[in-house]
Order: structure tokens, then sequence, then C-alpha cells
């Protein structure tokens, strides 16, 4: 048998986008309203502008940070956002030396500032997703193979998601990228989106729910209970999986989606894996009290075991327990590199978290999981 460590596959990583990628990338007619950053004359603090209006100032360091003291990133003005990107963050020899540093084979790579913004006009947010997805390209064709390229989606027009999904799928993308969140008020599971999770289905890519950062409002269902900018806390850092990517894949569940689309494959990314169990068991017995209020062909639980793939934490205590309920090919794990909130150490760590588990089972979680997920 293979060792465990023959492929090892990073399921939760970033880069950090170039503060003139949208400058450069952004077609023509939208460049004016090109996500940028600027430096204020006046107190030379950097402020981070989506569509011409600040939505950060200060701190932007703290939007990478991994090889950063943490206690410098929220001082304004300590350091800037360049400070904050590891030049394997946005330099593509830099990533296959870290990747080659940690014994990782590859890495699947998520935004940075593609997690921050959302903004009302439907062609200037398929315009920003365009953008990022042709520079994303670029990255991971310079990256030789090491990197997975996960493409930005802006659901609110889907029209204009369909003809960016199919040309990513064409240029070889192996997933996509979605906020937990509702559009216009719609939940995935609205009929407008059935094409976008047809042609995932069909093409054999997963929809990957990603832990979002709002600056200007609450995320998700958080409402009362969080404040704008509250992601400096341990509450608010702690929060943002519950209470963003559970309900979202709870409601594919309870609204019947994996019905219409059995072959749809969903990774709930920085969410950690230890919920899954529990959900499962909670909405199998509302199901056997409610069920017939919203018939579902499966007990919940089923789907999750059919649909559903979570990435754990470096140092989750549960994931011998949640391979064992959820499935022993449902779970990834992820670094999170190199957000604030990752640590440099992160493939040491999932080796020691899964030290105890079969060797099988630790090549399944390394690698293996991944290798089916994204078709690699």
């Amino acid at each position: 048998m293979a060792s465990p460590d023959s492929f090892v596959v990073d399921c939760d990583s970033h880069v950090m986008e170039p503060p003139d990628l949208w400058e450069r990338y952004l077609e023509v007619k939208y460049r004016d309203r090109a996500i940028r950053i600027v430096k204020d004359p006046a107190d030379g603090l950097e402020t981070l502008f989506i569509d011409k209006q600040p939505l950060l100032k200060g701190v932007l360091a703290g939007l990478g940070g991994a090889n950063l003291p943490r206690q410098e990133l929220f001082v304004p003005g300590q350091k800037t956002y360049m400070d904050g990107c590891p030049p394997a963050s946005y330099v593509p020899d830099e990533r296959i030396k870290l990747l080659d540093d940690w014994s990782v084979s590859k890495g699947v790579l998520f935004p940075t500032v593609g997690i921050l913004w959302d903004v009302a006009d439907n062609e200037l947010a398929s315009a920003y997703a365009r953008a990022y997805n042709n520079w994303i390209f670029d990255f991971t064709s310079a990256a030789r193979g090491r990197v997975v390229p996960i493409a930005h989606l802006a659901l609110q027009d889907v029209a204009s998601a369909m003809v960016e999904l199919k040309r990513c799928i064409k240029l070889g993308f192996k997933g996509i990228f979605l906020a937990p969140e509702t559009i216009g008020g719609r939940r995935f599971s609205h009929p407008d989106f059935d094409p976008i999770w047809n042609e995932c289905q069909e093409a054999g890519i997963p929809v990957c729910l990603h832990v979002i950062v709002r600056f200007n409002r609450a995320p998700g269902i958080i409402g009362q209970f969080y404040q704008p900018g509250e992601f400096r806390t341990v509450f608010g850092f702690a929060l943002g999986g519950f209470a963003q990517v559970v309900p979202a894949a709870m409601t594919m569940v309870a609204d019947g989606l994996f019905d219409r689309f059995p072959r749809l494959k969903v990774v709930c990314v920085e969410a950690g894996c230890g919920w899954a169990p529990y959900i499962m068991d909670r909405m199998d017995q509302k199901n056997d009290l409610l069920g017939w209020t919203h018939p579902l062909k499966l007990k919940p639980s089923d789907y999750f075991r059919q649909n559903i793939f979570v990435v754990a934490e470096p140092e989750e205590r549960t994931i011998g327990a949640v391979m064992e309920l959820l499935g022993d090919e449902r779970v990834l794990w992820g670094s999170d590199y190199p957000h604030i909130d990752s640590n440099l150490e992160a493939p040491n760590l999932i080796r020691n978290s899964i030290a105890s588990l079969s060797a099988e089972r630790q090549k399944k979680l390394l690698g293996e999981n991944a290798r089916a997920v994204f078709r690699l």
C-alpha cells in the first residue's frame, strides 16, 4: 500500500490577489470601477475600494497575515496589505516551494479579496468574477499543475454566470466558489439556479461553500449577534462557519435540491467537520416528525453521505468519528493559508491529528478524497 503521504491535497488555501489585479484584468468599460487599494495622502492609510466605495481602511494586512505577529495586523497603518501577503500567496513559483516544504502535492485555491466584495450591479459583479478567474487561470498555469483553480461565480445574473461557468469548465477549473448567502432573497434551491447545478453535476465539479467576510453588514444568518467588523474577535472568527456554511448546506438538503440533482457535489469549506454528524442526527429526528411538510426521497443524513463533503481543521479532535459517521470518503482537510487564522504548521498538525487512524483512512483524508471530489 502507498504511504498515506504519497498524495496530499490542501483543500482550503488562498491567494492574496495583487492590488492591481482588477485594474489589469477588468474589461475596459468597468475599469474606472475596479477593485483597488489606495493610500490616503492625508494619513497614509490604505483603503480598499469596491466600486469606488471604501470598504476597509488601515488594517488591510489582516486580510492575510499568517506570516506576521497577529497583534500587529489590526493596528491602523502598522502594516500594509502587501506586508500581509507572503510571496507564496501571489507568486506561482513561491507557492510551489511552499508546497514542497510542506510535502503537499496540490493546493485548492480560493480568493481573498474575492470573498469580501458584493455589489448590487449584476453586470459589475459578473465582470469582477471574470477578472479574478482570468488572473487565477494565469496563476495556476504558471504553477505547473501544483494548484487547483476554483472559479468565482456571481449568481445575481444566472445567464451570465452560466456563460462564465461553461468557459471556466473548458479552461480546466475544478470547482466553483459561492458565498453561503441568499441571492436576491433566493436560497440555492430556487429553480432559477437549477441550470448552474445541472452544469456542475454533468461536469462532475463541486460547488464549494466557503466562509466569507462582510465589513459593511452581518453576513449569513448572524443577525443581531454580530456587529460589522467583529471579524477581529474570537467570537467573530469562530462563528463564520456555523452561521454561514452550515445553514446553506442544511437548506440544500431540506429543500430537496439533491432530489433534483442527485450527483451534485457540495464541499463545505472553512467550517470544520465536527458539525456534520450532529446536524445529520438533528435533521433526521425532525424529519421523522415533520417530514410530511416537505417530503424528501431520502433521510437528510443520506444526502449528507451522498452529496456533501466537509473540510476538517488541522487540529480537530473528531475527524475519526466524522469519517465513521459521515463516511470515509466525505472528509478532506485544509490549511486556510495564508489568512490570519491559519497556521503555517497546518500540514504537520493534520498529520498529527489523524496519526491514530488507519493508514487507509489517513490516505483518504490527506489526498485521495480530494482526488475524487475535484477529479484530479
